[in-house]
């Protein structure tokens, strides 16, 4: 049969993720016991407060029916008192909030909104696969803008204004950083806000990790976190995505949110109320329940439990002989690997079939990535424990 796909099909490949769980299934259903180091899925559940609300509107009998495409009320004030609490930002929950099957989907919807093909997309590079694809499915044009460690792995504003912007209608930012573990700055986020104000330029800033592995401010007069949202003006031409996967234990519950202005969040909610038909209820309250952890949890959770892990994937790198920052947060860690290896995905396939660990290799995320390798926090110490050793044994070894 003459049967062909639409010719968006072509234009992206099999997410990277999905290709290699596939190949290390295989290999586990072999005995070799892979330790898997790549992806960031939490490995802990939620707090106790969130399974007891799940399961208490589970039981109800009217909460089993289609819900509001704008998600319920209590789920809208609960991000919105949310954003008070921890990032100093007012938002309407009745119009200025909109909750999403996770962030990701959100990216799909805010590019299928304010896209037609051909406009342009500044991508940054090294930078999260997504943003790529997605921008492809639309067919957008996509141009990517340089990530360097020379500049913290922020935008060079000096070479932004030297490209060609015309067409160009949305910029997507990711602070802090994914894979680089750049911190977020209020400096940058002046900047971004500026450079979209400027040239007309939505600044779509993806926001699910300034918990993880930041001790919030002790000062009760500055928000705790940072988001763009709080720099004057942002809400007329930003959107911010946030996400309770990483910092809140749900990746699978697949709860999200963006925030913007009023038009902004109706135009998403154009494409999203024609694509989905809402989220569970009693996940809905499970999370509203979430969005009220207290800050001893967080701090166990985001920042005590990674910093022991993070002690043991920096044993790793260095075992790797790979190079790092220290000053990385986030639920990762990205280290350049030595000079005398050609690319990382050497290194990431030597670790993996020698040593039976999966690291991630930085080409993933685009080429300023091809000399670095990504390590995931989410595997308990003794995992990674495990992992260093392995790693050891095969790089003493090859000595």
């Amino acid at each position: 049969m003459n049967i062909s796909p639409a010719n968006r099909v072509n234009s992206v490949s099999e997410y990277y993720f999905s290709k290699k769980l596939k190949e290390i299934a295989e290999m586990n259903a072999k005995g070799l016991n892979v330790i898997s180091l790549g992806v960031g899925s939490p490995d802990l559940p939620p707090s106790n407060q969130t399974i007891e609300a799940l399961i208490n509107d589970a039981q109800l009998p009217d909460a089993h029916g289609y819900q509001p495409y704008i998600g319920i009320v209590e789920l809208r004030t609960a991000f919105a008192d949310f954003y008070k609490r921890w990032y100093a930002v007012e938002l309407n929950p009745a119009n200025e909030i909109q909750p999403l099957i996770g962030s990701k989907e959100g990216i799909l919807h805010i590019s299928m909104a304010f896209l037609n093909a051909g406009d342009g997309v500044l991508v940054p590079n090294p930078g999260y696969p997504t943003y790529t694809s997605v921008s492809r499915l639309c067919e957008a044009n996509v141009i990517y803008y340089d990530l360097d460690e020379n500049n913290a792995w922020q935008p060079n504003f000096e070479a932004l204004e030297k490209m060609d912007l015309s067409g160009v209608k949305l910029m997507w930012t990711n602070y802090p950083n994914m894979p680089t573990g750049a911190p977020a700055t209020q400096e940058l986020y002046e900047k971004l806000v500026a450079f979209g104000t400027k040239h007309n330029i939505v600044i779509c800033n993806d926001n699910p990790y300034s918990f993880i592995l930041q001790e919030p401010q002790s000062n009760n007069q500055e928000p705790k976190y940072l988001s763009i949202l709080q720099i004057e003006g942002a809400k007329d031409i930003c959107i911010e995505l946030n996400s309770l996967s990483k910092s809140h234990n749900m990746p699978g519950w697949r709860m999200g949110m963006l925030a913007s202005n009023r038009q902004f969040v109706e135009w998403v909610l154009k494409v999203k109320s024609n694509i989905d038909s809402g989220q569970f209820r009693p996940m809905q309250r499970a999370a509203v329940a979430a969005l009220q952890n207290t800050d001893s949890w967080h701090n166990q959770y985001n920042f005590s439990l990674y910093a022991q892990r993070r002690r043991i994937a920096e044993n790793i790198m260095t075992t790797l002989g790979c190079t790092f920052d220290k000053r990385q947060v986030g639920m990762f860690l990205w280290g350049k690997i030595p000079d005398y290896l050609a690319d990382a995905a050497q290194l990431a396939d030597k670790v993996l079939y020698e040593a039976k660990v999966f690291v991630v290799p930085g080409f993933i995320f685009g080429s300023n990535g091809n000399r670095f390798i990504r390590i995931s926090l989410c595997a308990n110490e003794k995992t990674l424990g495990d992992a260093a050793e392995r790693i050891k044994k095969i790089m003493i070894r090859d000595e």
